[in-house]
């Protein structure tokens, strides 16, 4: 589900609204209720006047009892009466006006009472014989709800403002935590740490903040890779050049004082060529490498590029048979010409390198699907198994294990391990793939045979097997 951190805000932003509110009614509710009854104290005061009005009536008579709501009057500053049944008053006392036509009968002392009426209630103690009424308007300070007011504020601003507290915090850490860890993450990488990463102290969870810290982590990935091969592409250009730097010298010392000079001078051509080469060679890998381009601008036949780079690998190369089996065409679109050729070029280049005087390199291309399948083997000795990845890097080379004097010319330069490392950024950089494996006699691949443009049937051997699979 897309805005996953979007829906969880607002589930929890709802849930956290309905949640106040609820509260807020519940606890208001709850507080007025019980605040709406009189205090136990007090209702057993009131109890206590209807009881000894009762018994000094009974026991002294209604001049006694009139003494001692007077005396009652006074204490509680409040209106009281003694009533029977028929509402008339007795024992000097009177109905208030403004209670006769409303007054039906009192309250009971356990009754609740409305905090928000402004006139305090009429409280009832009926004696025992049920027709006698002792009556009292509830006293001020017995009134209930005398915090009401601080209530109603602390419900109203202070709890909103506690729970809002509560859930701004929850809220702040939820979004804050992943935060915390991606920004610890970049100050690390920023201070130099290339390993750091956000996702390792990560919680789980699977939103956008999650999503952002793994395209920080392949940001990171990315950027410490391009650093470490800068840096290695950088001590491996420094060691490859200090020899040819070392020949230039020395040349140059021979021109100075008169030896060989026209050897000399063409030892600092061809020392001046190869640092020149080894710079350009370098320069692409590292643009290659840093940029990732893609390359699609051309349209051509794949077929006639391959024909004309291996008439150049066949001059160069006289002392080797290449054969060549393709189709008539291979039209090939969105494409880059120079950059799949350069490939091709060096592809071809290194396997005859590395292939015995008089043997066989063998380039075959078929359509399979919607792909150009190229494939380039040579008879050479392989390469060790644990390294057929490493040949695509840059400056690795194998040649202890792969190449012997009797391969390689003197005349020629046996390159710089440059050549299958630019093959594969230049092939990916038009949308290709490249693999290397190792044939040997008793593989399938060693019994199949192949027929080339002039008809003639090869049988491969042993040697490294290098596969370019290309879009069509």
């Amino acid at each position: 589900m897309k805005n996953k951190l979007f829906w969880r805000l607002c589930a929890f932003i709802a849930l956290g609204t309905v949640l106040l509110f609820w509260a807020i009614a519940w606890l208001t509710n709850h507080t007025e209720t019980s605040m709406s009854f009189i205090d136990k104290v007090h209702q057993e005061t009131l109890y206590s006047y209807g009881e000894e009005a009762e018994r000094i009536y009974l026991e002294k008579g209604e001049s006694a009892l009139a003494a001692y709501l007077k005396e009652v009057r006074v204490k509680e500053n409040t209106w009281l009466a003694v009533v029977n049944s028929q509402m008339t008053t007795f024992a000097d006392t009177e109905m208030q006006a403004e209670f006769l036509d409303r007054f039906q009968i009192g309250r009971s002392p356990e009754w609740k009472i409305h905090l928000y009426f402004s006139e305090n209630p009429i409280m009832e103690v009926p004696f025992v014989d049920d027709t006698t009424h002792f009556l009292i308007q509830l006293p001020q300070h017995m009134r209930p709800g005398s915090l009401l007011l601080a209530s109603r504020l602390s419900l109203q601003i202070a709890l909103p403002l506690v729970i809002l507290s509560l859930f701004s915090f929850m809220l702040y850490r939820h979004l804050m935590s992943p935060l915390k860890q991606l920004e610890k993450a970049t100050k690390e990488f920023a201070n130099g740490n290339l390993e750091a990463r956000a996702m390792a102290a990560m919680p789980k969870r699977n939103d956008e903040l999650t999503r952002l810290a793994q395209t920080f982590d392949k940001m990171a990935q990315r950027t410490s890779s391009l650093i470490y091969n800068q840096r290695s592409l950088l001590a491996d250009l420094s060691h490859e050049l200090r020899t040819p730097l070392a020949r230039i010298d020395m040349a140059i010392d021979f021109v100075e004082q008169d030896i060989n000079r026209e050897q000399a001078l063409s030892r600092l051509r061809y020392e001046a060529s190869t640092m020149r080469e080894l710079v350009e060679d370098t320069l692409t890998f590292a643009w290659l490498n840093t940029e990732s381009p893609r390359l699609n601008t051309d349209d051509f036949d794949l077929v006639e590029l391959i024909n004309v780079i291996c008439e150049d690998a066949r001059f160069e190369y006289p002392d080797r048979e290449l054969y060549v089996a393709t189709p008539e065409h291979a039209n090939i679109e969105q494409s880059s010409q120079l950059a799949l050729g350069q490939a091709l070029e060096n592809i071809i280049r290194n396997a005859l390198r590395h292939t015995p005087l008089q043997s066989k390199v063998s380039l075959t291309l078929v359509r399979q699907d919607n792909n150009y399948v190229i494939t380039v083997a040579d008879e050479g000795s392989g390469v060790p198994e644990s390294m057929l990845n490493a040949i695509f890097e840059p400056f690795f080379r194998v040649d202890k294990s792969r190449a012997t004097k009797n391969y390689v010319h003197a005349a020629k330069r046996s390159g710089f391990g440059l050549g299958l490392a630019l093959a594969k950024r230049q092939i990916a950089a038009v949308g290709g793939e490249i693999l290397a494996r190792n044939q040997h006699e008793h593989d399938k691949a060693a019994t199949d045979t192949i027929t080339d443009s002039k008809n003639t049937t090869l049988c491969l051997k042993t040697g490294l097997v290098i596969t370019i699979t290309l879009p069509a």
